[in-house]
């Protein structure tokens, strides 16, 4: 068998097909060259649909019916010149990935043949059937309408030969079913709270735009193996295997020199991602051996969000191409990093400014510290709900495992940040502020004026990292959509603005100075916050216990912390900011209760049959083998000497075969449990068992699993190991 592994590995890849036709021409040349960008809109467009396009866009209004046919018939052509025969609604339902389903341009022309049509209506709206998506009851299986709506902001694209147009999709009676939706909402909801307190500081700001740049992590594996291994075919993990003698410990995989091979596959993905105007730039081998980065440039968060989604599925079509399989689970193998996708956050206004980059001006500064203590209380009164936003089936593998962050929602600020707020949170009235004129504020704490970008180290056990001019949200898993931590991120802070904006027009009715007010406010923010400022060692116990005495949210069962988008705060917080009804996120937590479960019963399934029929049946046969060796032993040589021979190989049968027996009990003990809970109506509590009941014994199964990897003979030995996977030839 491991001949037989070793040969796939070498034919699995023709070494003469690794360079990849590098385009004659820049990026800049062909970059968003399969967009319907403005550019596009431009040449193909009338110049006054042109016109109303762009303005619909910047001041977010939507269109009327004879621009969109207007805007339909220049979509068209363009595409139809790009080789596009069929267009679709593309759109983010809650399974964490797209879909479409494609309609061609043509229509009966009345004379026996086709036209090719695309009107404004079918651009704007479409019907797609919303019964089979994950709905969480909002519609029943005979409820099959649903509506897919076009998302002006986010431009066109083609993909081969299809025209996808980015789209929001929601349920016949106007509930959101998708990501895009609520992230709209958010988004539209930290843009007005967000105005309303940069114009304390710059009445010219008209809106706040949140910008977002992620950082994608994933594996690559040889795509025989991959298929050699069904666990990593039916759920992207190895549900077993024996860590490899090397793996990370040396740490030379890091910004290591990249593989031929994986070069080659990454510039076939840049070139790709640049033809659809994804802004890819950075890329680099991880920490894991086979682990590797894509991060492109900031964009604003709801292209960003799409181009990451895009990117997920460019990247597994690449990958094919270079027989690879491209592995986005957060912790495809035990004992080594998984991946992550940080989360780099940040909020801007149209005028240009950075809300949390330090100014050059004292007053420029103040503003950079209301909207950081702002963000502090935010994340400090939702920290269940930030942690619940980025939980996972999945997820719950990496957090807290080889430099992922914990379980555990805190804040690092680095120490030139966390003196200044001190300082300002202990100064006395007084020491506010003094005015050198009506338009700058000049500080009495010397310090403000001295912060500078960059300024703080890095800290790789915090979820939630101030880094500069931004914060990096960095307990998102691979495989998410960003927009589940967006949308619970921008809606928080949006709604702790509004609530501060409310408490410093309150003072200046009542008579204070609007500098004083505004300080005031930040003062107490800053002491609220408090408890969820940490830049110590996230993975220490004390920092558990710790955390529990400040009030944080310390809970590990996934099923158990999606309670915190049904809490009271939570519900009042977005529906405040219009950004769920209760309804919505009722449903939305029942389809989270049920994806869990789903996952993991798949897993307990697939361990199970390999357990049973491919490990146990070699590990009998190798048994067996050792029991045929030891008899001829004691038949060959007299009994005391036998005896002593074939100690070793009797000792190594006797430790096979407790492993065996525990395999057997909990693979019997996992199915009866799964069996019991399939029985419970309700999602939270089914999940709950699964979590609690059934997932145990799967790390059992595993463990005793890799301990007879280590005694049974390689060529016997049914799957391919980590130290083949792992390793890219």
């Amino acid at each position: 068998m491991s001949q037989l592994r070793f040969k796939v590995v070498e034919t699995a890849f023709d070494r003469k097909a690794l360079k990849v036709e590098i385009p004659k021409e820049r990026p800049t040349d062909y970059y968003g060259k399969y967009v319907f960008n403005r550019k596009k809109m431009f040449e193909y467009l009338p110049k006054k649909t042109y016109d109303a396009l762009v303005y619909a866009i910047d001041n977010k209004e939507p269109l009327n019916r004879e621009i969109a046919d207007s805007v339909a018939a220049g979509m068209k052509q363009w595409a139809i010149d790009n080789g596009a025969k069929h267009y679709t609604h593309w759109f983010h339902p809650l399974t964490d990935g797209t879909a479409e389903k494609h309609d061609s341009f043509i229509e009966h022309d009345g004379k026996g043949g086709v036209m090719e049509e695309f009107s404004g209506k079918l651009l704007v709206q479409q019907e797609p059937d919303a019964s089979s998506f994950p709905n969480g009851g909002i519609r029943n299986t005979f409820e099959a309408r649903g509506y897919s709506a076009w998302d002006i902001s986010s431009p066109a694209f083609i993909i081969d030969n299809t025209l996808c147009i980015p789209t929001i999709f929601i349920s016949y009676t106007g509930e959101s079913l998708d990501y895009k939706t609520p992230l709209l909402r958010a988004l539209n909801s930290v843009d007005k709270a967000g105005t309303a307190v940069a114009q304390y500081f710059d009445p010219s700001v008209k809106h706040v735009f949140s910008y977002l740049g992620w950082e994608q992590e994933y594996f690559l594996v040889d795509e025989a193996l991959y298929a050699a291994r069904p666990d990593l075919v039916m759920t992207g993990r190895t549900l077993m295997g024996h860590e490899s003698a090397k793996n990370q410990q040396l740490e030379d995989h890091y910004f290591g020199a990249i593989p031929s091979r994986v070069e080659a596959f990454m510039l076939d993905l840049e070139i790709e991602c640049h033809k659809l105007g994804i802004p890819a730039k950075t890329r680099h081998n991880e920490v894991a051996p086979n682990q590797f980065e894509l991060a492109p440039i900031f964009e604003e968060t709801n292209l960003a969000n799409d181009h990451n989604l895009l990117l997920m599925s460019l990247i597994a079509d690449v990958a094919r191409r270079h027989n690879f399989r491209v592995l986005l689970h957060e912790k495809p193998f035990a004992g080594i990093n998984g991946s992550g996708k940080h989360n780099n956050w940040s909020l801007g206004t149209d005028t240009g400014v950075l809300l949390f980059a330090p100014g050059k001006t004292p007053k420029a500064n103040l503003q950079f510290i209301t909207f950081v203590a702002n963000v502090m209380a935010a994340v400090y009164k939702h920290n269940g709900l930030l942690k619940a936003s980025i939980s996972s089936a999945t997820n719950q593998h990496r957090l807290g495992a080889n430099e992922a962050p914990p379980a555990i929602i805190s804040m690092f600020l680095g120490s030139q940040l966390t003196e200044i707020l001190d300082k300002l949170e202990k100064s006395t009235k007084d020491e506010l502020i003094s005015f050198a004129n009506k338009e700058q504020i000049k500080l009495g704490l010397s310090q403000i004026p001295e912060i500078l970008l960059d300024n703080t180290d890095r800290n790789r056990t915090s979820p939630f990292a101030f880094t500069g001019n931004r914060f990096e949200f960095r307990a998102v898993g691979s495989s998410a959509n960003c927009a589940s931590a967006m949308i619970a991120l921008n809606a928080a802070v949006a709604h702790q603005l509004t609530e501060f904006k409310a408490s410093v027009d309150k003072r200046v009715a009542d008579g204070e100075a609007i500098e004083h007010a505004i300080l005031t406010e930040v003062k107490a923010l800053i002491t609220f916050s408090k408890p969820i400022h940490f830049d110590g060692n996230g993975y220490s116990d004390e920092w558990k216990e710790e955390a529990a005495r400040r009030g944080l949210d310390c809970e590990t069962s996934t099923p158990l912390i999606f309670d915190a988008y049904l809490r009271p705060e939570s519900v009042d917080m977005f529906a405040k900011t219009g950004v769920f009804s209760e309804v919505e996120l009722k449903a939305r937590n029942e389809v989270k209760w049920e994806i869990y479960t789903k996952k993991i019963q798949i897993e307990s399934r697939v361990l199970g049959d390999l357990a049973t029929n491919h490990i146990l049946p070699v590990a009998t046969r190798y048994q067996s083998l050792l029991l045929d060796n030891v008899f001829k032993i004691k038949s060959l040589f007299p009994a005391d000497r036998g005896a002593k021979i074939a100690e070793q190989d009797l000792s190594m049968i006797e430790k096979m075969a407790e492993h065996m027996l525990v395999i057997k009990k909990s693979v019997r003990e996992m199915i009866a449990a799964r069996k019991m809970a399939n029985k419970i109506e309700s999602e939270r509590e089914k999940a709950i068992a699964y979590h609690d009941t059934v997932y145990p014994h799967m790390d059992v199964i595993r463990y005793h699993i890799d301990k007879l990897e280590l005694m049974v003979d390689d060529e016997m030995w049914p799957l391919p190991k980590y130290r083949e996977l792992l390793f890219i030839r």
